[in-house]
């Protein structure tokens, strides 16, 4: 099993792309974090592979499961209906784990490398992993949406004006294609 693996991260663009292939995910105000299990030992690093597992401990000890993977996703707290970044630092400076929410995106590692799947199956297995093992607060699994990516954004940006969660919009392709990552100021037409 590797060791910590560099994330691919968006790139900001000011238009989401145009076409029904692309899959979309809400961009969370969090802290991006890999959770790696391999036979009951698990490690936590942050984006820049910082191993942060004791501040993470309680996502990662909610992660009962068997074998080996390597999962993808963002540590928040919800604040009033939706996620806020400086709640989240003030609960990791106080050493309080128990506000703290992981959204699960993506597997990368199950027992073999997954990176080379289309990341729509990707995400399939990793819902089919949390289900099969029960997994609970304070995992959840990130949905997605597919289609157009400038009808997405449109769409993201309106629950946030009445208290929705999202702090953008992020997608890829379904076969893999290059992602892209929008802001709620961006314009899109």
């Amino acid at each position: 099993m590797p060791g910590f693996i560099k994330p691919q991260l968006a790139t900001l663009k000011p238009k989401a792309p145009k076409g029904e292939q692309w899959l979309h995910e809400i961009k969370f105000d969090g802290y991006r974090i890999q959770i790696h299990i391999n036979s009951g030992r698990k490690k936590v690093f942050t984006r820049n592979g910082l191993d942060w597992t004791k501040r993470f401990s309680a996502i990662a000890g909610a992660l009962d499961i068997r074998g080996q993977a390597i999962i993808d996703g963002e540590v928040v707290v919800t604040h009033e209906g939706r996620t806020n970044f400086s709640e989240l630092q003030a609960e990791l400076a106080a050493g309080r784990q128990g506000r703290l929410v992981y959204y699960a995106f993506d597997l990368l590692w199950r027992n073999g490398d997954m990176r080379r799947l289309p990341q729509i199956e990707r995400k399939q297995a990793l819902l089919d992993l949390l289900g099969e093992n029960d997994i609970e607060l304070p995992i959840l699994y990130s949905e997605h949406l597919t289609g157009d990516g400038q009808e997405m954004f449109w769409h993201s940006a309106k629950p946030r004006q009445a208290g929705g969660q999202g702090a953008g919009l992020h997608g890829e392709g379904r076969d893999g294609m290059v992602p892209h990552g929008i802001q709620r100021n961006s314009q899109a037409t």
